[in-house]
């Protein structure tokens, strides 16, 4: 894993974490990220990684694109959809809940988003036939996880943790994603013989991931079901920006 990698992955994680200590971010500006962000992976998903799977694998890809899906529906009930901004609804999230009913499990969320984050990072050793499809996998995760380190931080200081506990947690998540991606390359070594299909099988996960978390993005519920004109002008420069990446 290089340096760079490393960078790109932890700290802008680290810095929108800390940032909720300093000003608060509103609760639409989140909900612009998450699009953003969402049509981001989404555009990536259909234009390039699905593509680029199913170039050297069989139709039997399918099924670890599945289990992806299904792993990240999984996740979502320890997460409570921390990573599509769920508790970002809470009108006093950066402040301690005093109900019995508005305490969450933290330590659950933690070993839910760093799974999460940790498996988002694997395929980011892979050697893709077009370099800058891992690079835009890249921007990707690091847009996606920007909004979910300032939920997760404004989270736990609501359940009453300490800032000097949230920021190691904090710095815990941060870490996941570049754990994700030094395992993966140990491993690879390990199956050096096949190291094509090890990491396609990888990327047919997070694919999977992405089409869970994409979606859930994009197509949830406005209240009242209404038209956002935002929203969708964040999804549109989201795609656009991803298609341009890719040209």
């Amino acid at each position: 894993m290089s340096l760079f990698v490393f960078i790109a992955l932890f700290f802008p994680v680290v810095l929108s974490g800390i940032s909720v200590f300093f000003f608060k971010t509103g609760e639409k500006t989140l909900k612009l990220i998450l699009a953003f962000g969402g049509a981001f992976l989404l555009t990536l998903t259909f234009t390039e990684l699905i593509p680029e799977i199913y170039s050297s694998e069989s139709q039997q890809i399918g099924l670890f694109i599945m289990l992806g899906f299904f792993i990240q529906l999984l996740l979502d009930f320890l997460t409570k959809g921390v990573e599509h901004g769920h508790h970002s609804h809470h009108e006093k999230l950066n402040e301690p809940c005093r109900k019995k009913n508005e305490h969450v499990s933290f330590l659950a969320i933690m070993i839910g988003i760093c799974i999460h984050s940790f498996l988002e990072g694997m395929p980011l050793t892979s050697n893709f036939q077009n370099t800058e499809i891992k690079n835009t996998l890249l921007s990707g995760i690091i847009i996606h996880n920007i909004p979910m380190s300032i939920v997760l931080v404004s989270l736990l200081l609501h359940t009453g943790l300490k800032k000097s506990t949230a920021v190691i947690l904090l710095m815990i998540f941060a870490l996941s994603a570049p754990m994700g991606t030094l395992t993966s390359f140990y491993l690879g070594e390990s199956f050096a013989e096949n190291m094509s299909h090890f990491f396609n099988i990888i990327l047919a996960i997070v694919v999977g991931i992405f089409l869970h978390i994409s979606t859930t993005i994009l197509f949830e519920s406005e209240e009242q079901h209404g038209f956002n004109l935002y929203k969708f002008i964040a999804i549109i420069i989201g795609a656009g920006i991803s298609l341009l990446s890719l040209c």
